[in-house]
């Protein structure tokens, strides 16, 4: 459901809130009993009163009022508790139906893609070098840092080049590799700044190449093998990928899909990448994706394309792992209090962008679970 800014739009949301949280039979719950209780959301997501998920709908609402009264810049909150859409709310005029950029969130999708190629045989293990896969291509600025790359290195950020591509570079990496002609020779070609393993740098060209990695190892593009083998299973099927110049999806974003979808993947890594009857992803994947292999002086972690923190609700801490994309884009993934949490926005001011939906967590969203 849509709400108009301004005070309409704070009534509004108010409004159904409360009547989510207080209506004996509000017409689109769907009673909750032994018979539905093990659905998968793979045709959409049943929704529950917060109150029946252990939600504090009030914590809810003052979350929402504080939203509005601040302005704050965000598209749309989905909260999915024990597997049920708890609260669903679009600012306006976005719509929920729509589908939204994620952004770097698509670097999360790509990591899982890699855990099921691996699975499936198209790779060895993470150990593999990244230069065996491409064994067909001669490299430029080839040293014994360059040659012990491994696929690890570049899921987890470590792979050692001078890549210059983030935004306290202003992308100019990335505008560097645009221009190129051959957007996967320009990252190998790159030069080594450190060991590889030993040094973080946040690498959006590295992000493309897994997914040139995949297109190399399986015959299909990322998006084709992830509608295959990743969204088709969990009943994805409105989304945008687009590829670059060379026809390889573009790996470190520019992927949309809806907020609804993006819950959905979280759900998946919630549960140990099972869906309904099928292990989509391996669970040792799942786990290890999520393992905190980088830490990072802010106090958070890094996995495989996963970021990582440690949010401290009254004395109780508690770790969420999430995909982070610019301007807004979320999909956390809590296990203890089986929490899914997705944000959407257009808010490009970076820092101010992340202190909105971290102040969101961990004021209201946390509290009113715990």
């Amino acid at each position: 459901m849509s709400f108009p800014k301004g005070k309409f739009f704070q009534i509004l949301v108010l409004f159904g809130v409360l009547l989510v949280a207080c209506s004996a039979q509000p017409t689109s719950i769907t009673p909750i009993d032994s018979e539905t209780s093990s659905y998968w959301p793979t045709e959409g997501w049943r929704t529950s009163t917060p109150e029946e998920q252990g939600v504090d709908s009030e914590i809810l609402v003052e979350m929402l009022d504080e939203l509005i009264e601040q302005g704050y810049s965000i598209d749309s909150i989905s909260v999915v508790r024990n597997g049920y859409m708890v609260l669903d709310v679009a600012v306006f005029p976005y719509k929920s139906s729509n589908k939204h950029i994620i952004h770097s969130c698509t670097k999360s999708i790509v990591s899982a893609l890699i855990g099921i190629a691996l699975d499936q045989g198209h790779l060895k293990s993470v150990d593999q070098p990244l230069l065996e896969i491409f064994a067909d291509r001669e490299v430029a600025n080839l040293d014994a840092g360059k040659e012990s790359i491994t696929l690890e290195d570049v899921l987890t950020m470590s792979a050692g080049w001078r890549c210059r591509d983030s935004y306290l570079y202003r992308w100019s990496g990335l505008q560097e590799m645009a221009a190129s002609g051959d957007w996967v020779q320009h990252m190998l070609d790159l030069p080594m700044e450190g060991t590889p393993g030993t040094i973080f740098e946040y690498c959006n060209g590295g992000s493309f190449l897994l997914s040139a990695i995949l297109q190399e190892t399986t015959g299909m593009t990322a998006l084709a093998y992830a509608e295959d083998n990743l969204f088709e299973p969990l009943g994805i099927s409105k989304v945008d990928w687009p590829s670059n110049p060379q026809g390889i999806s573009i790996g470190w974003g520019d992927l949309r899909m809806l907020p609804h979808d993006m819950a959905k993947f979280g759900y998946l890594y919630l549960n140990n990448g099972v869906w309904s009857d099928s292990q989509v992803i391996p669970p040792d994947w799942v786990a290890g994706s999520l393992d905190r292999h980088v830490s990072l002086s802010s106090g958070m972690g890094y996995g495989y394309q996963f970021w990582q923190r440690q949010f401290d609700v009254g004395d109780q801490p508690i770790d969420a792992w999430y995909g982070l994309g610019y301007g807004g884009q979320y999909i956390f993934i809590v296990d203890e209090p089986d929490l899914v949490v997705v944000f959407t926005s257009e808010n490009y001011e970076r820092a101010y962008a992340y202190s909105q939906v971290i102040r969101i967590m961990s004021d209201y969203i946390l509290p009113a679970v715990l």
